[in-house]
């Protein structure tokens, strides 16, 4: 049976380890959202995972919730993020760009006073992230139909810009109670065009940006991120089991190269997962709070094919070796998760440093 150690083909790419480095949005692009030597270190460190899933990069102005995340709309950050491919590729590893639009999950401060934009005019709960103040999300406009054609282009020229900026593939991130997840909700669309109502519709922008996608990238390296616990930012569906189903099949019917799907374990009849598995004929990335031991067990009984893991990420760069010789792991220091240098970025040891010091 295979390891988390053994090689995979995932789509086009070779990995040569079914442990993926998460997206993990850390706030340190400083220099107009254009990632910098800070981010180009950060990443080559992790470069031994067998694939790494950038930070939620937007596509576009529109999109942006949080402070110093970075963009692939301009010019700037391209350059800023073809630095880090090479760099990663120089060390061996393979790097695939999330493409983000976090939709109503932002506010006027970060949209140079405009109000973020959803498919309802509906609040998340909540208050908006590291603020101070704390202040409460705002009641988004509601986009309208004419609008979403342009959103779905800047998430064609966000993967256009990928595929410029060296990237191995692109992820784009249906998730988490973002743009794409809030359409895919009957709890957040309340739309009566095509775009809410039925599963089909809702479902329609989620494939409508795949689709714009697939006129840049082949689908053996393109994926979704979905969060089958529909669990962030105030996402709730009155059927999530035909919701994911229908997804699924349809992102299997593009021959799709992944799904990132994520869901604790234990969920028992809940769970969705081993359903959207059926479904998806692509590789299927588990996360959600996995350990070695738990990541090891899914793939074994066939259950996954890769395991993605986030917070082990932060404090392990060398997350791989650790594994494979059962080694300790740091322990995240949750004050420096986000912050303004390398502290709590860059400055983990690795096992050959601590065994040093």
């Amino acid at each position: 049976m295979p390891t988390l150690l053994d090689p995979i083909q995932i789509g086009a790419l070779s990995l040569p380890n079914r442990i993926v480095m998460a997206p993990l949005t850390r706030m340190r692009a400083f220099d107009q959202r254009s990632p910098g030597p800070l981010n180009v270190e950060h990443y080559v460190q992790r470069a031994s995972a067998g694939l790494i899933l950038t930070e939620a990069t937007s596509v576009s102005p529109q999109g942006v919730g949080y402070p110093n995340t970075p963009g692939l709309w301009s010019e700037k950050q391209v350059q800023g993020w073809s630095e880090v491919t090479a760099a990663v590729h120089a060390a061996g590893g393979l790097i695939v760009s999330q493409l983000w639009h976090v939709g109503r999950i932002s506010d006027p401060i970060y949209l140079d006073g405009q109000k973020p934009v959803a498919p309802s005019a509906i609040a998340a709960g909540g208050n908006v992230s590291v603020l101070r103040p704390q202040k409460a999300f705002e009641v988004p406009r509601a986009l309208e139909t004419a609008e979403l054609p342009g959103v779905i282009e800047d998430v064609r020229k966000g993967a256009a810009n990928a595929k410029r900026a060296g990237f191995d593939g692109v992820e784009l991130h249906a998730a988490n109670g973002y743009l794409f997840d809030q359409f895919l909700h009957d709890g957040s669309n309340t739309r009566t065009d095509n775009y809410g109502g039925s599963i089909e519709n809702r479902a329609r922008f989620l494939l409508e940006a795949i689709d714009a996608i697939l006129e840049v990238w082949p689908a053996d390296r393109v994926g979704v991120h979905l969060n089958l616990m529909s669990s962030s930012h105030s996402m709730q569906d009155s059927d999530p089991r035909a919701l994911f189903a229908y997804v699924a099949e349809q992102l299997d019917a593009r021959k799709l190269a992944f799904i990132f799907g994520r869901e604790a374990l234990g969920r028992g009849d809940a769970a969705i997962g081993p359903m959207v598995r059926q479904k998806f004929r692509g590789a299927y990335i588990i996360n959600e709070g996995l350990t070695v031991e738990t990541a090891e067990a899914e793939i074994e009984r066939g259950d996954a094919d890769a395991a993605s893991f986030g917070r082990l990420y932060i404090a392990n760069p060398d997350l791989v070796e650790r594994f494979r010789v059962k080694a300790p792991l740091n322990a995240v220091v949750a004050e420096t998760i986000y912050g303004a240098d390398a502290t709590g970025y860059n400055d983990y040891p690795a096992l050959s440093l601590a065994k040093a010091g």
